[in-house]
């Protein structure tokens, strides 16, 4: 609260500051999933009229099934990239760079 009127900030740039989602066990990164899917839909809700959004949408789980295969695609084709991306680098295309912690 500022001034007694809440307020939401979003991070405009990385500050190197994020959680290792690959440590978390399963009940916390569900918890994680639905946070940051809050976050994003209220910062996406803010952008346009939320009653249209939701007329758009309907009451129906057709959006709530599309949006779980777009995750499961995009989750598949991340493990592809990144697969990729080390066989490149493992066979010498890519020059990889480590960056230190500071």
């Amino acid at each position: 609260m500022v001034d007694g009127r809440q307020v939401y900030v979003r991070q405009l740039r990385d500050a190197k500051i994020k959680p290792l989602v690959e440590t978390l066990n399963r009940s916390l990164l569900e918890s994680y999933g639905q946070l940051c899917g809050w976050a994003l839909a209220r910062a996406h809700g803010r952008a346009s009229h939320p009653w249209l959004v939701s007329g758009y949408i309907g009451t129906g789980d057709a959006f709530d099934k599309a949006m779980g295969k777009f995750a499961i695609a995009y989750a598949d084709q991340a493990e592809r990239d990144h697969a990729a991306l080390k066989a490149a680098v493992g066979a010498g295309k890519i020059e990889v760079h480590i960056e230190e912690d500071r």
